[in-house]
């Protein structure tokens, strides 16, 4: 790619079990496929120091207040901007699997507020777009290992979908929401067709910041 190119930001969200992971992969497929540099990442990145701390956490094998761990997935968003920027203006698009808005949305189904949730998440790099996929939590439930995580519970998850839809509503210039419920083949296709626009689009644009 031009040096002067820069790759895209592409983000899914979604509640726990909607099949972001599967349609990452096959997006991350499709561009490569087309001779488009994409890299795939994911949040949180259980990788590093805070991510193992994370982990944990997530596993039920540490408790830690809501406060905390908000603040630690927030930095674990910060610890990796610098490598994520140097990629995407390397020309590289770089598709994630959750970002600041699952952090803000679990938070405060939790019961936080949602501008202290969203303020350490302010001046991260902005998406060039957000895969919104969308689904009851009802249906979701049957899909499999669902549950062995400490925020896979049913009324909690609709929660989580609320803060999600607040999201789309408010940021509907970069979020395109796609029903969950669909097949995988006829939601990887729909996706297909908006992330060869963004990718196309996103190439002389700057770099933007969350607000």
């Amino acid at each position: 790619m031009n040096a002067n190119k820069r790759g895209a930001l592409i983000v899914f969200e979604g509640c726990d079990r909607c099949g972001k992971t599967t349609q990452n992969r096959q997006l991350f497929e499709l561009l490569t496929g087309k001779g488009v540099d994409t890299m795939q990442t994911n949040f949180p990145d259980r990788s590093t120091a805070i991510g193992n701390v994370i982990n944990h956490y997530l596993q039920n094998n540490q408790e830690l207040s809501d406060e905390v761990i908000h603040l630690l997935f927030s930095a674990n968003r910060w610890e990796r901007m610098n490598s994520i920027k140097k990629d995407l203006l390397a020309g590289t698009t770089v598709i994630c699997d959750r970002y600041a808005y699952s952090g803000v949305a679990y938070s405060v189904a939790k019961g936080l507020d949602f501008n202290w949730c969203w303020a350490p998440e302010i001046g991260l790099l902005k998406p060039d777009a957000v895969f919104y996929l969308k689904a009851t939590p009802d249906e979701l439930t049957t899909r499999g290992n669902y549950g062995e995580e400490r925020y896979e519970k049913l009324d909690f998850q609709r929660k989580v979908g609320q803060i999600f839809d607040r999201f789309s509503e408010k940021d509907s210039s970069y979020w395109h929401t796609f029903e969950a419920s669909k097949s995988q083949q006829e939601l990887h296709a729909q996706i297909a067709i908006v992330a060869e626009k963004i990718v196309m689009q996103s190439a002389e644009k700057p770099l933007g910041k969350l607000a």
